[in-house]
């Protein structure tokens, strides 16, 4: 940040220029994204208010969503932000991101591919590491819980049939649905998800647990591989 005229702190201002007398008063919808954040952050330095010092973050990473990517130790790097105020403003991402994810609870039912992509999208897009997570079925395809596979590297995951299938069995699940992201952002299967998928359907046989689709998650976008025919 470039250094500037000193100009009063937020709490110098008068009290119906304050955001936070403002959040109380009007709403958050009179308050920009650099105000909303600045609540989160409160406290500003000697020469910037916690305003400039949100306006400076958005500036750097763009929107909340790729500020939300960010390591504890990439938001320290902003001038006014440690360890303590990064992980407030992690803490109240990580909120939003589960606010908005379409919440489906044990028992209930995936309807389409759609139904499974938008549960997962704001859990996995943004992740910088490949996730591979299966999601467990009873005999009528109600949910019976979710686990997490594998964390990979940020170009592949490993995924052995035996982490993949080992919870399956425990739980006595009749079928399976896997999901994991492409941390670049296009959800475009490559040769290596086909092949590990089509190894995975070859044990779900043997084993007895029908694997019903793999949805792999981008931005804003995904690809099924039962629409895609690839999982029949």
């Amino acid at each position: 940040m470039k250094e500037e005229k000193k100009r009063p702190t937020i709490k110098q201002l008068p009290a119906h220029e304050r955001p936070r007398e403002r959040l109380i008063q009007s709403g958050d919808e009179y308050l920009t994204d650099a105000e909303l954040l600045g609540i989160i952050i409160r406290d500003g330095t000697t020469n910037y208010t916690a305003i400039d010092i949100a306006q400076e973050l958005l500036t750097k990473y763009g929107d909340f969503r790729k500020l939300s990517s960010a390591s504890i130790g990439e938001l320290c790097k902003t001038e006014g932000i440690g360890p303590a105020r990064a992980a407030q403003i992690k803490a109240s991402l990580a909120i939003a991101k589960r606010f908005s994810a379409t919440s489906i609870k044990p028992g209930q039912q995936f309807k389409c591919s759609n139904d499974i992509y938008n549960h997962f999208h704001e859990q996995l897009r943004g992740k910088k590491q490949e996730t591979f997570l299966v999601v467990l079925l009873d005999n009528k395809n109600r949910i019976i819980k979710e686990v997490i596979i594998s964390a990979g590297s940020l170009t592949s995951s490993i995924v052995h049939p035996r982490e993949v299938f080992n919870p399956a069995i425990k739980e006595s699940a009749a079928s399976v649905i896997f999901v994991h992201n492409h941390p670049s952002g296009d959800p475009e299967p490559s040769k290596e998800d086909i092949q590990m998928t089509q190894r995975l359907l070859e044990v779900g046989n043997v084993v007895g647990i029908k694997i019903l689709d793999h949805i792999i998650i981008g931005n804003e976008c995904f690809v099924s591989l039962k629409d895609r025919g690839i999982i029949t």
